[in-house]
């Protein structure tokens, strides 16, 4: 399964202590995360991905943010060339009335034949669900914990 997720995702994977423990979806972020570590999930991301982690984990956990995204850089993550799905991107963001950094990985999924968008921000999956290939994070697991592979 061939996967693009966005920063409400990542985030959770470098969460410890009490931020951690207010974090909603750990369990199926950990799934995803431990599935692209055992080859059964590939991350496709758009290039501004580790820009955005890095903002959300400077506010967060500034004194792990920098480890954590030499971490995520050093994952095996394939990388979309920059203009790839920006006309479709800029097309969901005026259609959705949604920010475009939010729509750059929902366009990416759409661009790219069998990949599916990942997401824990739960008012962009509201507005786009109909639009496709996006799956909202806690509908990625099945009741034993493990990634749905087919959905």
């Amino acid at each position: 399964m061939i996967c693009v997720v966005d920063a409400s995702v990542a985030v959770k994977w470098f969460a410890h202590g009490d931020w951690a423990t207010r974090e909603d979806h750990m369990e199926p972020a950990t799934a995803l995360l431990l599935a692209g570590r055992d080859g059964a999930v590939d991350f496709y991301q758009p290039p501004h991905f580790l820009a955005e982690v890095a903002a959300v984990l400077a506010r967060l956990t500034p004194h792990t943010a920098s480890q954590s995204i030499e971490d995520l850089a050093a994952m095996s993550l394939t990388w979309a060339a920059p203009t790839v799905a920006f006309h479709r991107a800029i097309a969901l963001a005026t259609q959705l009335n949604h920010h475009l950094f939010d729509t750059l990985y929902h366009a990416l999924a759409l661009e790219t034949p069998g990949t599916r968008f990942v997401t824990a921000d739960r008012r962009y999956f509201d507005k786009a669900r109909l639009l496709g290939q996006i799956i909202w994070l806690p509908d990625l697991v099945d009741d034993t914990g493990q990634v749905i592979l087919n959905a």
